[in-house]
């Protein structure tokens, strides 16, 4: 009998698996549950997008692209890019079609980290940064943002956090889970920090497009900070295309033609499909976004009023899909307030302890889901909500 923990790499099992499908799984065998967990958009990808994939088909463009995507989408990304975030890189040698935004981090992160390199990442965050970098090696080194700074990444705790062993930054704004951004102005005293530095700026902007009230600003497009900025990507969020796993990393030549050796090596080259259908999104699916942008608006809306008159402390987002409301008065952890939610009320949402351990005391939903859905949901927390408030003994 083989004995598989002589096999197996160390690092790999000491990775946790992720705290949100961790929790996820537990709805597989549940029924009558309003689930807010994913941050999945409700909307069918276009049809005009939808078309183009179809057509790619039926004319049997079914074969490999070159290792970086096809010539035509890279054109196409950049022009986007240029349109609407007011950067630029050349299609031939500085853009990458990837499997996802979520090749694009791992590819950026495997192709600067080296053993013991340090990484610094603002927490909380999406799940994968952490450990990613560890298995690349590296060191994570967690900035805890705090709610009374919007959940932003602060040049003072940027510069306190740096050393020697510096790589990297992860930058990841707008942020899941807070739906927090930056601003241009807050991205500049960022970039005063790192210009006379070596570290390279990881910005993931998978959310760039799902901003209210302010448009999102590119780190890449400041002074200085294009040389040293990989920007990751895709179509999953925007043009709600998650199943068709396709994102784009978008850097310097020096550091795409790294990242390229891991891509060629593991991947070949992504979906051709799905390339085909993002050219179209990208020439033609403006309105799409906006229109979709607009309806997550007024959802954002819909449930930072139905979460704040339930009573809980809760930050406005200002990017993304997500809210994260505070639920550490109760009592109960995170995880054992969002348990007793789905348990007793047939509730889910994501325990902020997912996201990094400062997320104790706080909970993100998503509100990538029906109006209907949502009003269901809040009406099932306010009930969890008044049942606790008994329990304590409270007003």
């Amino acid at each position: 009998m083989i004995d598989y923990s002589k096999v197996l790499s160390e690092v790999v099992v000491n990775t946790e698996k992720s705290g949100i499908r961790k929790f996820f799984d537990l709805l597989e065998n549940m029924h009558d549950v309003v689930a807010l967990t994913v941050g999945q958009p409700d909307f069918v990808t276009p049809w005009h997008i939808r078309e183009a994939g179809i057509e790619s088909l039926e004319k049997g463009k079914t074969f490999y692209t070159s290792n970086s995507g096809t010539l035509e989408l890279r054109e196409e990304i950049n022009n986007y890019l240029t349109r609407r975030f007011n950067i630029s890189y050349n299609p031939k040698n500085e853009i990458i079609v990837t499997v996802g935004g979520s090749e694009a981090i791992d590819i950026a992160l495997r192709s600067v980290i080296a053993p013991g390199d340090e990484v610094i990442i603002p927490t909380p965050c999406f799940v994968c940064y952490a450990p990613l970098v560890r298995i690349a090696g590296g060191v994570p080194v967690i900035i805890e943002t705090k709610l009374k700074d919007k959940f932003k990444l602060t040049a003072e705790d940027l510069r306190a956090a740096i050393t020697p062993k510096t790589k990297m930054l992860v930058l990841p704004y707008p942020n899941n889970p807070t739906g927090a951004i930056m601003t241009k102005e807050e991205l500049e005293e960022i970039a005063k920090v790192l210009r006379d530095t070596n570290i390279v700026i990881l910005s993931d902007e998978i959310y760039a497009e799902m901003t209210y009230g302010m448009k999102h600003t590119s780190i890449a497009s400041l002074e200085g900070m294009h040389e040293r900025t990989i920007i990751a990507s895709g179509f999953s969020k925007s043009y709600s295309m998650t199943g068709w796993r396709l994102g784009y990393i978008c850097a310097p030549e020096p550091l795409c033609e790294q990242m390229l050796k891991i891509h060629q090596y593991a991947i070949m080259c992504s979906p051709t499909t799905s390339q085909l259908a993002a050219i179209e999104a990208l020439k033609n699916g403006d309105d799409d976004v906006k229109m979709m942008v607009e309806e997550y608006n007024r959802r954002r809306r819909l449930i930072h009023k139905g979460l704040t008159d339930i009573g809980l402390e809760c930050f406005e987002p200002q990017g993304a899909f997500y809210i994260y409301p505070y639920i550490g008065g109760f009592g109960l952890t995170s995880e054992e307030f969002c348990n007793r939610l789905l348990y007793e009320f047939k509730c889910a949402i994501v325990p902020g302890t997912a996201f990094g351990a400062d997320g104790e005391g706080f909970a993100r939903i998503s509100y990538a889901y029906s109006t209907k859905h949502i009003t269901q949901a809040l009406e099932r927390i306010a009930a969890f909500v008044e049942t606790l408030k008994k329990e304590q003994g409270l007003k």
